[in-house]
């Protein structure tokens, strides 16, 4: 067994003992549901079971601050009620004890921009929306987190961690002109899905959310993933996580355009481009902040147009030298 291998076995070990303990003293699985999404009769619920002592409301679970977002006891296989719109269902978590399923809800939900999900463990439960997008809906917006909409500087590990770990969120400073772009993307249609898909971990959803709400960014759900030590490797595929996230939404919303917003500090570029050459046809756009950029830079994969610049007055700039 390779060493990866041997430390995914330890800390497996490790997590189940201490949930032992936990439950020893009276810790118990709380259901948190995470912003999901939909469109007519179809719902994808998105959400995480873990430990927490008796009597706690299971949203106060988003609401721990800095590095103590990490430590967390996952409750894998636990049974979940799930009610969307009066259609009940029973989910189970997953070995890292997310819950991801689509509910197809028994009446219409068109019209409204969003809809109630209530999970429930035991006699604990909590709510969270689904974002509804329109059934005639033809345009929509993934756009990336870090150093897109939110300061992080990734390509400095030091400053990145500590902006990550520690760095409280009403102190995040947000990229200039980026939440006016996507209202701008966004403008002039009803219930325009917009999504943020970013390769942070899950523990950071609360916090997120929180940045994008007080910085008047359009409202729509997190597509995060999960931290940690593989069975084969060191840590998740931050790029298989994004390319089978923008192929599941091409799936779950067929009619829609997408407008694709990310950066050049890692791998947006590559990614988009790679999606939009095995899918012109579903692509409108695709915007990227690029710190180096003085000016508007606008390209073209295939017939997509590639507006690069430095922020997103920059990217606004840029749009309107396409529409002329």
């Amino acid at each position: 067994m390779s060493l990866v291998g041997v430390l995914h076995r330890a800390e497996t070990g490790l997590r189940d003992l201490l949930s032992r303990v936990a439950r020893a003293f009276g810790w118990t699985p709380v259901a948190i549901p995470y912003p999901g999404y939909g469109s007519g009769g179809r719902v994808r619920v998105l959400g995480r079971v873990l430990l927490a002592p008796a009597g706690t409301h299971p949203e106060s679970r988003l609401r721990i601050p800095g590095w103590q977002r990490f430590l967390t006891l996952e409750a894998p296989g636990t049974a979940v009620d799930v009610d969307v719109a009066g259609t009940r269902r029973r989910l189970t978590s997953d070995a890292d004890g997310l819950l991801d399923a689509v509910v197809e809800v028994d009446r219409p939900l068109d019209g409204r921009p969003e809809v109630d999900v209530r999970m429930s463990t035991g006699d604990r439960s909590a709510t969270a929306p689904a974002h509804l997008s329109s059934t005639d809906a033809h345009r929509g917006v993934v756009c990336d987190i870090d150093d897109t909409v939110l300061v992080t500087e990734i390509a400095h590990p030091l400053r990145a961690a500590y902006r990550t770990f520690v760095q409280r969120s009403r102190n995040r400073r947000a990229v200039p002109g980026m939440a006016d772009l996507l209202r701008e993307v966004t403008a002039g249609a009803e219930h325009v899905p917009v999504l943020y898909l970013s390769n942070g971990p899950w523990n950071l959803i609360g916090p997120l959310a929180r940045f994008l709400e007080r910085n008047g960014f359009p409202p729509g759900p997190l597509l995060l993933t999960d931290w940690g030590l593989q069975r084969d490797r060191w840590f998740r595929d931050g790029q298989a996580h994004k390319r089978s996230s923008l192929l599941r939404l091409a799936e779950d919303l067929p009619g829609v355009d997408w407008t694709l917003v990310g950066d050049t500090g890692e791998h947006d570029p590559a990614l988009y481009e790679e999606f939009a050459r095995a899918h012109p046809d579903r692509v409108a756009e695709i915007l990227l902040r690029d710190p180096t950029a003085a000016e508007p830079v606008v390209e073209r994969v295939g017939d997509v147009p590639v507006v690069r610049a430095a922020d997103g007055t920059g990217l606004s700039r840029g749009r309107a030298r396409l529409r002329g």
